[in-house]
């Protein structure tokens, strides 16, 4: 994984509550950072390392991922209070995206020839298997660049890690019930394909690899609440340990996608709004 040291602080995207930026690098070029001191704090930078990381794995589009380093003195100049606290509360390491200057945001109305069944399945799958609510028609986090579709946005997914002490094996082996609003799901080839694909792609030690990338402060990050991780490692293998038992009894999830799937396409077409 690169590391870059954060130099400009371009501009914030406050298209969602966590506030992300456009940051300039010292050798990098231009990222879209998410700060450690935002939202949910370090456990959203950890879960983007590792889905966008499974997705690369998966062949899937996803832009350059990166730690960014923010000093203490960077964007000292900013005027806006809410941003000066926000750099304040994330020194040290943060995560970025390769800044896709000029993508617009997927729609299936618009762009839907750019994403072909199987790709489409892929990503459904994907998102079961990292629980990532974050693919809807009002937010489908997909940006087309270079007539690229381009993956963004998995802050959201890994939810059980934020209680690992309700993960039994029956919470790790559960359908993911939300993947119904997926903006994807209707036009996606064979989930059961896709599920082969994975399993086969994510294999051996990819897993363990992916989550060797996360570094220790942000799995120790004391708003990360890790109490009951006596270290880094202990935090990485149970990353590992949950993924892997859920790729190892991927049934249920992809069941239930393809469950989905079938109603989804059984219904009705939702008009078109009248223009005025």
């Amino acid at each position: 994984m690169l590391r870059h040291h954060a130099t400009r602080y371009v501009h914030p995207l406050r298209e969602g509550g966590s506030l992300p930026a456009v940051v300039d690098t010292d050798v990098g070029g231009l990222f879209v950072v998410k700060f450690r001191g935002a939202g949910q704090g370090a456990k959203v930078l950890v879960a983007e390392l590792i889905v966008g990381g499974i997705a690369g794995a998966l062949g899937l589009p996803v832009p350059e991922l990166a730690i960014v380093e923010v000093s203490d003195r960077f964007g000292r100049s900013e005027p806006d209070p809410e941003i000066q606290e926000l750099l304040r509360r994330s020194h040290g390491t943060n995560f970025g995206m390769r800044y896709l200057e000029g993508a617009f945001n997927f729609s299936s109305s618009a762009a839907g020839e750019l994403v072909d069944a199987e790709l489409a399945a892929r990503v459904v799958w994907l998102d079961a298997f990292t629980t990532n609510p974050d693919r809807t028609h009002g937010n489908p986090n997909i940006l087309v660049w270079g007539r690229t579709p381009w993956l963004i946005d998995h802050g959201a997914a890994l939810y059980a890690h934020y209680d690992w002490s309700s993960v039994d094996d029956a919470r790790t082996r559960a359908p993911f019930p939300l993947i119904r609003s997926h903006v994807l799901l209707a036009a996606a080839g064979d989930l059961r394909a896709a599920d082969a694909h994975g399993t086969v792609a994510l294999r051996g030690d990819v897993l363990e690899q992916i989550v060797a990338t996360v570094p220790d402060e942000l799995l120790m990050d004391a708003r990360a609440g890790l109490p009951d991780a006596p270290s880094a490692a202990a935090a990485r293998q149970r990353y590992v340990d949950y993924l892997r038992a859920r790729l190892s009894h991927s049934a249920p999830f992809v069941d239930a996608a393809v469950d989905a799937q079938q109603q989804v396409r059984a219904e009705p077409p939702l008009p078109l709004r009248a223009r005025r």
